[in-house]
């Protein structure tokens, strides 16, 4: 969500910081900010509501200099997108960017106004302002004192960075929740909520905990954990590649890593086949050791990652016999969540700072799971830290909100975990080659269905006077109508809903008109001829259908029913395959509709508060 960098340098950084923000744009903002202490001392301070380009071309017209300074791209949570709540924040001489919700803030609010505080913005990080400030004012006490003594009194989530422009030496750093990263320099230091905003500076990280507390000087990093003990945290080398910056001639980033994603896929299985068999080997002797124990799967996830979870639901219980469960994240860490014995408990997520996700897995390991693995994109991200286990998606940087690549590579991981597993639960060796082929043909397949676009955007033109859809499917094409759903009205704003088609009798087909269009995917599969049937009941209540389907499938084109025709694909990877239609659909919609494709309103790609 919220973007964060700092720098405390011995040459001027506001163009550092600017392109930090640039860097970050793809988390999804509505305002930026930044303020860097003068060489005489004064805070200078420039904030715009919209994108980062607004900000710069104000720095612009009014040069800022300064070798100290923070700057943040802020995603609304309380008060409105205003320039005087965006970020940062200020109390006389003390500057604050925070990323999270501070959740007792108008209790906070209230204690300070009592004080004698006024407060400029409508924002729970005003109040971190002050309280710093009115601890220096109270204590004979450092920077970094002040902050360990004010982050008792908060609660929520937050990554925060202050700066006191009467001491520009120092920026101070506290995490809770939210992620934030120090970059290493020679005779300078960073910090940021990615690491991919510091890429052009630095490639030496240090990964702040849950709980840390840190002060960068020039030349110094000093951390404590949250017993507010001296701590050592590791540095590691990065060899992150920053791809968002070039669309590679495409007009979106979307529509780029569509067509991104049988490469991704390929690299995703990279390494993990071997002789005709799915090779897990990076898990070693532990992952090993949890397989042959492993009874029961418990998948907890987010928005697009939870539908990936339940395609793989079927699979993890029709191909290898292992009962599986998967739950909204938001949903599992609140509700008393009964373990099952020798559950393996498995996370999803494209950033892996998933704030719902990652209070999930925390709970999980104090619920006593036999061990827990993280599928995610991000190898540097919290959840690959904090899992007992990892599979990374390797699917690239994703800069679209409305993940594509992520997603598809998220079930190629998990399929081959079904194969890996399924083995180990009775599964043949003739099973698992079906498998591997599958997944070997997986790329050509989707190269080939990507060669459908043209059709595909001449089919969106349908589209353009529409306000409600339907998508139907039938077993683990189900989650695929879901994930579909999703997509359109993530991007197009289109209300967009998706069923089992078996459920139509009880309800949806109340919805069915003329102006309701009802996108249907129709593999060829043991359930075609239940779905023929669910189909017919549309055509006789009037509902213009669209639907995706093989040659073989026998569907014929008419006044009421729009084929489109796609080329074979092995049934074992039709969930993947026709994900990627129903995405250039949702992308093509859009763009008739004249929507913020990369940014839509008001989501932002890594959510990192609840």
């Amino acid at each position: 969500m919220c973007g964060i960098v700092g720098a405390i340098a011995k040459r001027d950084i506001a163009e550092i910081l600017l392109e930090g923000l640039k860097r970050l744009e793809y988390r999804g903002y509505d305002s930026a900010g930044l303020a860097i202490v003068s060489p005489k001392g004064e805070l200078q301070r420039v904030r715009r509501v919209g994108k980062v380009k607004a900000l710069r071309d104000a720095v612009e017209e009014n040069p800022l200099s300064g070798q100290t300074g923070i700057a943040h791209t802020r995603w609304a949570t309380h008060g409105e997108p205003t320039e005087a709540n965006a970020h940062p924040h200020v109390s006389d001489y003390i500057a604050v960017v925070h990323n999270g919700i501070i959740e007792n803030f108008d209790v906070l609010r209230e204690m300070l106004i009592a004080k004698g505080y006024q407060f400029r913005s409508e924002t729970d990080t005003e109040v971190i302002a002050h309280l710093v400030h009115h601890t220096l004012t109270q204590e004979q006490c450092s920077l970094f004192d002040a902050v360990q003594k004010v982050i008792p009194q908060l609660r929520g989530a937050y990554g925060t960075v202050i700066m006191d422009s009467r001491n520009p030496d120092v920026l101070v750093a506290a995490r809770s929740g939210s992620p934030l990263v120090i970059g290493l320099g020679v005779g300078e230091n960073f910090i940021a909520s990615d690491q991919l905003a510091l890429l052009p500076v630095t490639r030496r990280f240090i990964f702040l905990e849950e709980g840390d507390i840190a002060e960068l000087t020039h030349r110094k990093v000093t951390i404590i954990d949250k017993q507010l003990q001296p701590v050592t945290r590791h540095e590691i080398e990065s060899d992150a590649k920053y791809d968002a910056g070039d669309k590679a001639g495409y007009r979106h980033y979307m529509k780029k890593e569509i067509f991104e994603q049988p490469i991704a896929i390929k690299n995703t299985l990279e390494g993990r086949i071997n002789h005709g068999l799915i090779d897990l080997s990076e898990l070693g002797d532990k992952g090993e050791n949890v397989f042959k124990q492993i009874e029961h799967i418990q998948i907890v996830a987010c928005g697009t990652a939870y539908n990936a979870g339940l395609i793989s639901r079927y699979w993890f219980e029709s191909l290898a016999g292992i009962p599986c469960d998967v739950e909204i994240a938001s949903e599992y860490r609140y509700r008393k969540p009964a373990r099952r014995k020798n559950s393996l408990f498995i996370t999803l997520s494209q950033s892996g700072e998933t704030a719902d996700t990652l209070a999930a897995l925390r709970l999980a390991k104090e619920l006593g799971y036999l061990s827990t693995l993280a599928i995610c994109n991000v190898a540097a991200s919290t959840l690959v830290r904090e899992a007992d286990l990892v599979l990374l998606t390797k699917a690239g940087t994703e800069v679209g909100v409305a993940s594509t690549k992520a997603f598809t590579t998220q079930l190629t991981v998990l399929l081959a975990l079904v194969a890996k597993l399924g083995r180990s639960k009775g599964m043949s060796e003739q099973t698992e080659k079906a498998i591997v082929h599958a997944l070997q043909t997986l790329p050509s397949r989707i190269e080939q269905v990507l060669m459908f676009d043209n059709q595909i955007e001449k089919l969106a033109e349908n589209f353009a006077d529409k306000h409600h859809t339907l998508f139907l499917g039938r077993g683990d094409q189900y989650p695929i109508a879901m994930e579909a759903a999703l997509k359109l009205k993530e991007i197009s704003y289109i209300h967009a809903e998706a069923y089992a088609a078996g459920e139509l009798k009880h309800g949806p087909l109340a919805l069915i008109d003329s102006d309701m269009p009802v996108i249907v995917v129709a593999p060829t599969n043991d359930l075609l001829e239940k779905l023929k049937s669910n189909i017919e009941e549309v055509r006789a209540r009037g509902g213009q259908l669209y639907v995706f389907a093989q040659e073989d499938a026998g569907f014929v084109s008419d006044e009421t029913m729009k084929i489109i025709v796609l080329p074979h694909i092995e049934e074992l990877t039709a969930p993947i395959y026709y994900t990627v239609p129903t995405q250039l659909l949702a992308y093509h919609v859009a763009l008739i509709k004249g929507t913020d494709v990369d940014q839509p309103r008001n989501l932002a790609k890594s959510v990192t508060v609840e």
